[in-house]
């Protein structure tokens, strides 16, 4: 029976064996791949100086993490809610000399005080890979595939990636110099609402079209173009057709350009990851700048643990129920060769009840 004492905190679950086994499975395999692309993991602590991590990444809120003083040092420590900004950090100080561009991957747990109606989760297993010292087209380019790569690798199946332009209404109003900074700002509420009577009254009316220039990335580019007529958002848009002719047809890819829930550190380029049958984004990933050093940047982040909704059970050779006397040796060999054990401890052990397909006898194998 469960106790009052025994129910979890809201946004936080227990990872039961089969979701926990498909979380360990698309973790290696996402892992692998970044691996095979030249990305060195590393390990960055769950906690670090507040603010270390609020100087690393723009937009990064310590108010959002679990804060709290350490006895040892008497300064506020935080618990991580992005891992990104520690990987800055990690770029800027330890491995300054390194040479660029620096390709480096991670995986680990995130904690947020609240989280957003949108997500509710309050802890998240985050996965990405960073590429730094460069943030151009040929970078960002690379890390979108293999970002895809991670998700088809982790049988994760429909795989779509919708670009933004995170830094759009700021390009655009640094042509109008008559806009006052205030009214930048509330064109950029107006246009997150998608609302466009807001955005009329905030005196934004010039923007309406950004409203519309969403969708599928041909037609939405096309709309773009159009409205591009002082040609200042040229280059970008250059970039991001490169980029997607890298994707090519290993995604359906979409165009928001106004979009920026999830990009509170991206710089000109942004995207996010969905999948077939997946509640919400499987990623998001974009080019930043890091705080400090303002070296450029581009990277991603998966979220695994939220994968395992669509990702597929890893596959077992049968488990084999070991006797008493099994043979040591036999043991070991059937391990190495892929197959699942389960020993022996009491003469009241059902093979069947403990999930065993197989009962080792002698040196043969019995289904059961």
């Amino acid at each position: 029976m469960t106790q009052p004492d025994d129910l979890l905190p809201e946004g936080l679950e227990d990872r039961l064996p089969r979701s926990a086994a498909r979380i360990t499975a698309a973790m290696r395999a996402c892992l692998d791949v970044l691996g095979a692309h030249g990305y060195d993991r590393v390990r960055p602590p769950l906690l670090e100086f507040e603010r270390s991590l609020s100087s690393r990444m723009e937009g990064v809120r310590t108010r959002k993490m679990f804060r709290f003083v350490d006895p040892a040092s008497l300064r506020t420590l935080a618990l991580r809610s992005d891992i990104t900004p520690q990987i800055g950090r990690i770029a800027a100080t330890s491995m300054k000399g390194a040479p660029r561009p620096l390709r480096l991957s991670y995986c680990g747990d995130t904690a947020l005080i609240r989280a957003s109606q949108l997500d509710p989760a309050r802890e998240r297993l985050q996965l990405g890979g960073e590429l730094i010292g460069a943030d151009t087209v040929a970078a960002a380019s690379e890390i979108v595939m293999v970002a895809i790569e991670a998700l088809l690798a982790a049988g994760i199946t429909g795989i779509s990636v919708d670009f933004t332009l995170p830094d759009l209404v700021d390009t655009i109003a640094a042509q109008d110099r008559s806009l006052e900074p205030d009214t930048v700002e509330a064109i950029r509420r107006e246009l997150d609402t998608k609302d466009a009577g807001g955005l009329k009254a905030v005196g934004g009316e010039a923007y309406l079209p950004l409203l519309y220039a969403t969708g599928s990335f041909a037609e939405a580019m096309a709309k773009l173009r159009e409205l591009d007529a002082g040609g200042a958002l040229a280059t970008r848009l250059d970039g991001l057709e490169a980029i997607a002719e890298r994707v090519g047809q290993a995604a359906r890819i979409t165009l928001d350009p106004t979009e920026r829930y999830g990009f509170e550190y991206q710089s000109w380029f942004g995207f996010t990851l969905y999948a077939e049958g997946l509640r919400g984004a499987a990623g998001r990933g974009g080019t930043y700048r890091i705080g400090g050093s303002d070296e450029a940047a581009t990277g991603f982040t998966l979220y695994v643990d939220r994968l395992a909704e669509v990702a597929p059970e890893p596959a077992i050779a049968g488990t084999v129920f070991l006797p008493f006397d099994h043979d040591a040796e036999t043991g070991n060999r059937l391990r190495a060769e892929g197959r699942r054990t389960i020993a022996q401890l009491s003469k009241d052990d059902d093979p069947k009840a403990l999930g065993c397909s197989y009962r080792l006898d002698g040196a043969e194998l019995v289904k059961i």
